[in-house]
């Protein structure tokens, strides 16, 4: 690693960084609405993205710097485990091609902005819809936080913030003035930054990756040498070569599975979705975003070539910003470096939307302010999600990296647990909103019981996120066995209700609203009634 500052690369930075900042306070303007004081304007971009930009925009959420960072990282780490991500971005667009239209189309009919909007409409309850909430906003925090690490990975390559016996704030000022700028454009423009930003941000990491599977291996000696020496590292290692044994395939198996359930339950997810115009839209969407899975699968050799180039890192999620570092031209290693930093504002800035209006819809006008105003509504919005930004700020200065790396697995247990009565209530009402309820509750007991009880050689706890699974015996994914009891307790609990005749809450949906598209009859309404068919 340096131990100056990369001149070259940093001016290539700075450059993209300032063009990217400029396109966030200019989308203000773009598309714009004679009134952008509701939140379908200012969180969702007016609902009027097409197939291209919506296209963007969700590759734009679900690759995120982080992704750059990580899913590479743990190649370098501990070999072909770490491809787990492959598969699960391709299991998960089947999955939602049988959900999200039927979401859009709802959300549309009565103006939802959030997943929570649509479990409180279905169900009649604001209980429900309030464990859906905060689980959200719980589970995006750190997922923002890490894309503030992945920001801090480049920077430290590029030798900027000085050395370790710098003053903290000096070290930390280029990362305060990137979430400074963060912030302001998000305020101003709302999803319209975002989503005119990830299309310089996906230009920028498919030309580094189409450079990347070229270029470096020419300079290795060709892929044979790449894998030869990965394979000679883990072998050296213990860990018996490149693919995982037995009992690491079905940590594998469940990572995967559990990971592709709970991938399109996170806010930003669906906060992306709701933004585009027609049900359509969403169903395009779904068969061609897999070319980012393509993608995806050639960012991870990264890790493979990292190993083969030497590059020797005590922390892991340096490996790839340091590989680009030492393989590259300077100048290209700041074209590199500029696609991950700007791969970590997009996703944050849609993140901090998302957590924000879950909480202005959820909880400020639910049970705060029921006769709040769209403008009143945008205004909180907006504030909160200045407020979420600082928290993920405080959550990476202030504490380790690898915390903030397993309070994101964690993150995913959670939201996977909110699956059964967001798409359950897509498809039928038989489940019972107490039941929905108390099987969530039993599934995130479970999850961080199980999670606290996981130890790593620099954490006690909450040090990752498989364990035994409870009945078989095997290493698997905590999050998908703590949605498997959910389930079942779902169920069981829904039996005893119908039972008992417990009431049930109002239903303000229809069957028709599921199927209906832009334009027809009913399709376009501004807000959702404030407390109709809704129960505590």
């Amino acid at each position: 690693m340096n131990d100056g500052v990369n001149g070259v690369a940093l001016a290539v930075f700075i450059f993209f960084f300032v063009l990217v900042t400029a396109m966030g306070f200019l989308a203000a303007r773009w598309r714009r609405a004679a009134n952008d004081q509701s939140l379908d304007e200012w969180g969702l971009g007016g609902r009027s993205f097409g197939t291209w930009v919506t296209w963007f925009l969700l590759g734009g959420d679900l690759y995120t710097a982080y992704t750059f960072v990580a899913v590479p990282a743990a190649i370098y780490a501990a070999g072909a485990a770490g491809f787990f991500a492959v598969p699960y971005t391709i299991l998960v667009y089947p999955l939602i091609f049988t959900f999200l239209p039927r979401l859009w189309s709802v959300s549309h009919r009565h103006g939802y902005v959030t997943t929570s909007d649509f479990v409180r409409g279905r169900f009649g309850s604001k209980g429900l819809s309030l464990a859906v909430a905060v689980t959200g906003i719980l589970a995006t925090m750190p997922y923002i936080a890490l894309q503030l690490v992945g920001i801090q990975a480049v920077l430290d390559v590029m030798g900027v913030g000085g050395g370790k016996d710098t003053n903290w704030f000096i070290k930390d000022l280029p990362l305060l003035i990137a979430f400074g700028v963060l912030a302001a454009y998000t305020y101003s423009s709302g999803l319209r930054a975002p989503a005119l930003i990830a299309f310089v941000k996906d230009t920028l990491i498919y030309i580094v990756i189409a450079v990347a599977i070229i270029y470096i291996p020419i300079k290795l000696g060709g892929f044979d040498d790449i894998f030869a020496a990965a394979n000679d590292k883990f072998s050296d290692s213990g860990k018996g070569g490149l693919v995982p044994d037995h009992g690491g395939q079905w940590t594998y198996a469940t990572l995967a599975l559990g990971s592709a359930l709970a991938l399109f339950m996170y806010p930003h997810s669906i906060t992306a979705t709701l933004s585009s115009r027609s049900r359509e839209v969403i169903r395009r969407n779904t068969t061609i975003l897999p070319l980012y899975s393509l993608m995806l699968g050639l960012l991870a050799l990264l890790g493979f070539m990292a190993i083969a180039a030497g590059v020797k890192v005590d922390n892991g999620q340096l490996a790839i910003p340091q590989l680009f570092e030492n393989m590259f031209p300077d100048w290209f290693a700041g074209v590199a470096f500029a696609a991950i930093g700007i791969g970590a504002l997009v996703p944050a800035a849609i993140m901090s939307i998302a957590a924000a209006n879950l909480f202005t819809r959820n909880i400020y006008k639910d049970f705060i302010k029921p006769d709040a105003t769209p403008a009143q509504e945008t205004k909180v919005s907006k504030l909160v999600s200045l407020m979420v930004k600082v928290g993920a700020l405080v959550f990476v200065l202030g504490m380790d990296k690898t915390v903030a790396i397993n309070f994101q697995l964690l993150g995913g247990i959670w939201i996977l647990q909110t699956f059964p009565a967001l798409v359950g209530g897509l498809f039928t009402r038989w489940f019972h909103r107490w039941a929905l309820l108390g099987g969530w509750a039993v599934g995130m007991i479970y999850g961080t019981v199980a999670a606290y009880g996981v130890a790593s050689p620099t954490q006690k706890h909450f040090g990752g996120s498989s364990k035994e699974i409870p009945g078989i015996g095997e290493i698997g994914y905590i999050g998908l066995t703590a949605f498997v009891l959910n389930v079942a307790v779902t169920v069981v609990l829904t039996f005893v209700m119908r039972a008992l005749k417990a009431p049930d809450g109002v239903d303000e949906t229809k069957p028709g609203d599921y199927t209906a598209d832009a334009g027809d009859p009913g399709v376009e309404v501004e807000l959702p009634p404030a407390t109709a068919g809704t129960s505590h």
